[in-house]
């Protein structure tokens, strides 16, 4: 189990995260991401925090092959519980930024 630092601060993380439910789907979820550089998950009696670091994606793609069924946006925020940054949703993917001006360049005008 790793956590992130909680050192408190007056400079910006850039991190993103989020928390989940503990169930299968969510330790499944979990394992793909911990595969990935720059993110870090925890885990916590009842829940998992997934954090990243800039940007945090959720292919649904991955996702879906790992569980052995569709994992759609939708499905996936069933299983959050909460989380911190920008969220960016696609039919494909979830996406978090640490940073507000990474979200904007895919806000709709």
């Amino acid at each position: 189990m790793s956590q992130m630092p909680t050192k408190l601060t007056k400079e910006i993380s850039h991190a993103c995260g989020v928390t989940l439910n503990d169930s299968v789907q969510s330790r499944v979820i979990a394992e793909v991401m911990a595969k990935k550089p720059q993110v870090t998950v925890t885990y916590y009696p009842a829940m998992i925090r997934i954090d990243g670091v800039g940007r945090l994606e959720f292919d649904m793609n991955e996702l879906s092959e790992a569980l052995g069924y569709e994992m759609t946006p939708a499905l996936f925020e069933v299983e959050t519980s909460t989380h911190y940054g920008r969220m960016v949703r696609f039919d494909d993917r979830v996406i978090l930024f640490g940073n507000l001006e990474d979200a904007l360049q895919y806000e709709e005008g």
